[in-house]
């Protein structure tokens, strides 16, 4: 297959490498010897940033969001008459892929990804006038209120209650796995306002500043020590019925909406990408003196997670092919998913097993610490990814079904 851009894409990715040469800021920049990986999301990076005690971070997040903000960067899919790029699906993943090349923190998270498409096709006006421009600003960030401790991949079974009272709903209930809400402004959930009608069909859509009385965030520490996730309790929360988007009890498929997002996971294949190739770097140098005794059975382990990388960048190649033909990538994406989550925790215990005893110094500070303990590090946050964004057994359900024509079972 021959992946070469055209002379228009060529020229749009060099537009975007040059704005990323020129505005991005010098902290987010990778340092020379220490090893990148994905955005940190939930648990450092711009979100974080934003809400830092330090005016230094604060003035960081702020820049590389204004200068996101003058190239209608920040929501590169939305339309432009609602302050996006209205990029192709194309241009979107050479901007993903440039962004990702660059260890550029993406800006806007879930009030890119997830709301503002709900709000473009199912807001009222007024809705839109109060919440987009603040998500394209960066002024406001936003959390998900989905899974629920008894709701996972059984979405729809959720039981977070909200009854009408007047101009407001009372809700009550708890939802789990809530990214990012400590960094959150806000919060979109999904709750349940008919328990009496099919569980798909008794589901409405709200929105609330996650600072009204009521609502509690907790953190959910993980065995990383990392806080990412939450929980979040609401008790008599009251909530204004104008926060209600689209029509009530039709959450469901108000939740389900997508604008046209590039969805290859190209930032996924090339991080892999960049980490073996940090790695390769390291173990020229300096890194000779952590390798373990055996180094050259790991040797052709590392080989095979390289190739591996190479194949998930070809898996994004094909998800975005099909998306730019017009089409809805379906197995296809379960495909990429399953392999992608398990590729990663694959590449993270082989790169931590090359360094022997050296992986188990956890200590990112320690001179012993090879490449700062990233892949260590690594290699236990990659546990829940062959679980969350939809466990790998269900996606293999689909790949069987969808893709292989396999009966249910």
């Amino acid at each position: 297959m021959d992946w070469s851009d055209s002379p228009e894409q060529a020229k749009f990715r060099q537009e975007v490498r040059t704005f990323i040469q020129q505005k991005l800021p010098e902290s987010y920049r990778p340092k020379a010897g220490e090893a990148t990986g994905e955005d940190e999301g939930f648990t450092g990076g711009w979100q974080a940033d934003r809400k830092s005690t330090d005016p230094k971070r604060v003035a960081t997040a702020q820049q590389w969001a204004t200068a996101l903000a003058e190239q209608g960067w920040i929501a590169p899919a939305w339309p432009k008459e609602y302050g996006g790029a209205g990029l192709s699906t194309i241009e979107q993943f050479i901007y993903n892929q440039e962004m990702a090349e660059a260890a550029a923190p993406s800006v806007g998270g879930m009030g890119v990804s997830m709301l503002g498409p709900t709000l473009i096709v199912h807001g009222s006006p007024e809705q839109k006038q109060e919440h987009l421009s603040r998500i394209l600003s960066g002024e406001v960030a936003w959390a998900q209120g989905y899974s629920e401790p008894g709701a996972g991949s059984d979405l729809a079974s959720l039981q977070t209650r909200a009854v009408r009272d007047g101009d407001e709903y009372v809700i009550n209930g708890q939802k789990i796995w809530t990214s990012g809400a400590h960094f959150a402004d806000w919060l979109f959930a999904l709750v349940r306002t008919d328990p009496e009608a099919p569980k798909h069909r008794g589901i409405s859509f709200m929105i609330m500043d996650i600072k009204t009385p009521g609502i509690t965030v907790r953190p959910l520490i993980n065995m990383g020590w990392e806080h990412g996730f939450n929980e979040t309790f609401f008790e008599d929360v009251r909530v204004p019925a104008k926060n209600l988007i689209g029509e009530e009890n039709r959450g469901w498929y108000v939740g389900m909406t997508l604008l046209d997002f590039e969805r290859s996971g190209i930032a996924g294949a090339v991080s892999y990408r960049r980490g073996m190739a940090e790695m390769k770097e390291f173990l020229k140098g300096n890194g000779k003196s952590y390798r373990r005794q055996d180094f050259n059975t790991t040797r052709l382990e590392l080989a095979d997670r390289a190739i591996e990388t190479e194949v998930l960048f070809n898996f994004a190649f094909r998800i975005v092919t099909i998306q730019s033909r017009g089409l809805v990538p379906n197995y296809e994406a379960s495909v990429n998913k399953t392999f992608g989550s398990e590729l990663h925790q694959r590449l993270s215990r082989t790169q931590s097993k090359a360094w022997g005893l050296y992986a188990n110094v956890w200590d990112r500070s320690s001179k012993y610490a090879p490449m700062q303990a990233a892949h260590i590090h690594d290699y236990v946050g990659s546990v829940p990814h062959s679980i969350f964004s939809g466990s790998n057994e269900i996606q293999r359900n689909v790949i069987a079904t969808r893709g292989l024509g396999l009966p249910r079972g």
